[in-house]
């Protein structure tokens, strides 16, 4: 079953056919694209004279020359005929470009499209304008050198290569009137993302969904060396992209104006091809059949129109254009008379009036239509809030703490299929072929696997028309959730914890994202990224050592307050009310670990919401706190599993040593810990929790650094005595691995009797028991390859 599509989004009307590229047309793209190339090359170059008003001089130039030449005069290419496109045709469209380190010729677009004064006010579109923004570029207190979240436009940092087609892909889904038109880098074709992000068109519907149109650019050369397919003969690039399923487009050359030609011709040959396809799938006339989107393969020389030698040495469409191609020109004349001669070859005069405003001659589209200026590239500006129905139709009644046993994740499930029915344009849920082994499967009720391949009788809810997004890769559900939320529209990635980071750099480089765009005030706030983590260390009881890594909380926790949350719900409610906060978060990044197998409940609904709204809190019930004085210990707990043997460690040392007073406090929000994080505990409460001088034992769901790394700057943190995951256990049995890594509940007793202000009568006895109880386990499991029944059927009914 599929949700609805919403027909007015999915509306196609008959626009007019992109006319070919003739008389006045050419000369406004070729002036156009002459122009982004002389802004390109001032940025890089020029701290003064920016018009090139006088006589260039070495004291105009930057004293420290950086930014990247090789692959700018592609992208403003591509970029000045989608302009044109979306000029002539009024197609709405966004642009993302894989080599982001061509930094400078989306600002001088922005910059020329008007849309960088709007934005920055003191940037205006004259000489004044101009002089600040080629200063701006690459110096202290102005602007990165890719293409950033500063940049207008733009939803993709391409500093860490690999990802443009993921994040076009993820735009375009449930947008069916956008084009995203992403420039992929020969070198950012070479990494593992991008190779597997070419399968995006197999999940693709053509009826709900935008398109995507690829254009490749082969100009041969990376940093140091050539790039594999601008070596590969090209009917081995052309078989390696039709195998994938796309009709290739070939675009080659470095005479102008034939490139403009040539690049005019494919692009109207492949936007017409994505309109038959859309018009025939919206209007009843698709078979089925996956179609061959088209694409675009342009080969032109890296650093094309730039110096051709320098000192006798070949620099054009070889690797030594890739960033400055002059590198001397404050101190050898020669190299200043070169990049003079380099400037003025794009013939400044024609393109800048008297006031240096650009031309006439530069024509663009207006408003909402400049591809600086699209709304989707501001996501949060058109984001709209999530449905969400009351959590009491998904919530587990627990009549008593540790009593009820349920899958906490598939509560989740039940109220994620609801979020799917209520939003139809404006929610999916992201997966590596996990959704029902991460009982998930109830979504599955309402909406199909999407697949746009072919489709057999004996698949199971699989569609073209599907939304729940199932690919083995890491990389595209990451990446596609992100182009997803960029453009506004909200999501949550589901994956095994191990695994998570796999696509740990992704999930760094959008809370980099994320930093950065707090800082503009033109950045709208986004939906959060929502990573569920499931299949935990703890659980993967089947799987072994190399489904067992907790990395990711140690990662995210290392990152800016101001975009990082980590919950650790212990049970299911706890989970449904952290859900339903991050559902209706904006621009977080939000992980939330919990494992999937049958657990104990704790709280009932009421008592979870106030709980994680707490962030921590103390669990009277579990602990033996009597009076007003303070414990002797205090149990405090992370995660799902250590709660579970802190609880039964706590039940221990109640019975077996009455007299000594523990307090059991369980912590949901990780980062209230630190005293710095905007969601830090207040200090009286931190103490009113664990006091200020008490010892705690400390069972953690990850790493045990990451909990002295956040209560640094706590009272007496070095009071903390922290057990977590140490990198012990493969296959063996859920408690097996508690005893592996020293967290279990025999453990955890043993530490709180050592730790304890007080040594009560019989706490040796209790310490021996416990080392009894451990080996009585550790032959146990190896004779029967399961739990003992008094600890695999723990409950505190007893």
């Amino acid at each position: 079953m599929t949700t609805a599509l919403d027909p007015d989004r999915a509306v196609l009307p008959e626009p007019p056919r992109l006319p070919d590229l003739t008389g006045r047309d050419a000369e406004v793209v070729d002036a156009w694209w002459r122009a982004a190339m002389y802004l390109t090359v001032a940025q890089i170059y020029l701290q003064e004279n920016a018009l090139l008003r006088e006589p260039l001089l070495a004291a105009h130039i930057k004293p420290r020359l950086l930014g990247h030449w090789g692959t700018s005069p592609g992208l403003a290419l591509v970029y000045a005929h989608a302009s044109r496109l979306v000029r002539e045709t009024g197609q709405r469209a966004v642009y993302l470009a894989g080599p982001g380190h061509g930094g400078p010729a989306l600002v001088a677009a922005s910059w020329l499209e008007g849309t960088w004064s709007e934005t920055y006010p003191d940037l205006t579109r004259d000489a004044a304008g101009l002089r600040r923004l080629v200063r701006q570029f690459s110096t202290p207190g102005g602007i990165p050198s890719h293409v950033s979240v500063t940049t207008p436009g733009s939803i993709h940092e391409g500093g860490e290569l690999g990802y443009v087609l993921l994040h076009a892909f993820g735009a375009v889904m449930d947008d069916p009137g956008l084009l995203a038109v992403a420039v992929v880098g020969d070198g950012e074709a070479e990494t593992g993302p991008l190779e597997g992000s070419w399968k995006g068109i197999s999940f693709l519907d053509p009826v709900r969904d935008g398109a995507v149109l690829p254009v490749l650019h082969l100009n041969g050369a990376k940093i140091s060396g050539p790039t594999v397919l601008g070596r590969k003969d090209p009917a081995e690039v052309r078989a390696l992209l039709s195998g994938h399923g796309y009709e290739v487009l070939e675009v080659e050359g470095s005479d102008l104006p034939g490139m403009h030609h040539r690049f005019a011709a494919a692009l109207a040959t492949a936007w017409q091809r994505i309109r038959d396809i859309q018009q025939a799938a919206r209007t009843g006339e698709w078979d089925g059949t996956r179609p061959r989107w088209p694409m675009i393969v342009l080969r032109s020389p890296k650093g094309w129109t730039g110096p051709h030698e320098v000192d006798g040495v070949l620099v054009e469409g070889t690797f030594r254009s890739h960033q400055v191609p002059l590198s001397r020109v404050r101190e050898d004349p020669a190299h200043l008379a070169m990049l003079e001669r380099w400037l003025r070859s794009y013939r400044p005069e024609e393109l800048f009036d008297a006031a240096g405003r650009p031309t006439t001659t530069l024509q663009d589209p207006v408003g909402d239509l400049r591809l600086s200026a699209a709304p989707a590239a501001n996501g949060g500006a058109t984001t709209r809030a999530l449905a969400l129905r009351d959590l009491r139709a998904y919530a587990v009644d627990v009549p008593a703490p540790g009593v009820v046993r349920q899958e906490s994740t598939r509560r989740l499930g039940r109220m994620l299929r609801d979020v799917y029915v209520d939003n139809p344009t404006s929610f999916r849920l992201f997966c590596p072929d996990e959704t029902t082994s991460n009982r998930l499967g109830d979504v599955l009720d309402v909406s199909d696997r999407a697949f746009a391949e072919r489709v057999e009788p004996e698949d199971d809810h699989l569609a073209h028309a599907g939304r729940v997004m199932e690919v083995l890769s890491e990389h595209s559900c990451h990446g596609w959730l992100e182009g997803y939320t960029l453009t506004g529209r909200h999501g949550l990635f589901a994956t095994y914890e191990a695994f998570a980071m796999v696509s740990a750099s992704q999930t760094v480089q959008h809370m980099k994202w994320l930093e950065e765009a707090a800082a503009l005030p033109w950045r709208a706030p986004v939906p959060s990224l929502n990573l569920l983590l499931t299949s935990t260390a703890w659980r993967n009881d089947h799987n072994g050592f190399s489904h067992q890594g907790p990395g990711l909380l140690q990662v995210v926790l290392t990152h800016r307050g101001s975009v990082t949350r980590i919950y650790l719900p212990p049970d299911a409610n706890c989970l449904l009310a952290v859900a339903e906060h991050c559902l209706g978060s904006r621009s977080y990044v939000n992980l939330v670990v919990i494992d999937k197998q049958p657990q104990l409940q704790w709280l009932d609904l009421d008592a979870a919401a106030a709980h994680c709204a707490a962030g921590a809190g103390t669990w009277a019930w579990a602990g033996h706190d009597p009076g007003p004085e303070e414990p002797d210990v205090v149990l405090a707990c992370a995660g799902d599993t250590p709660t579970l043997e802190t609880v039964a460690a706590a039940q221990i040392l109640r019975e077996r040593l009455p007299r000594l007073r523990t307090r059991v406090v369980n912590v949901v929000d990780l980062m209230s810990l630190s005293p710095d994080h905007p969601h830090a505990l207040a200090e009286t409460h931190f103490r009113e929790l664990f006091t200020d001088t008490v010892d705690v034992v400390f069972a953690f769901h990850g790493f045990p650094g990451a909990v002295h790394q956040l209560v640094h700057g706590r009272p007496a943190p070095g009071r903390f005595h922290v057990r977590g995951f140490i990198e012990q256990g493969t296959t063996t049995t859920p408690f097996d691995m508690t005893v592996l890594n020293r967290i279990s509940r025999f453990h955890l007793v043993i530490e709180a009797i050592e730790r304890a202000r007080t040594t009560p009568p019989g706490a040796q006895a209790v310490v021996d028991w416990c080392h009894e109880r451990l080996a009585e386990h550790h032959a146990y499991v190896r004779e029967h390859f399961e739990d003992l029944p008094a600890i695999r059927d723990w409950s505190l009914e007893g």
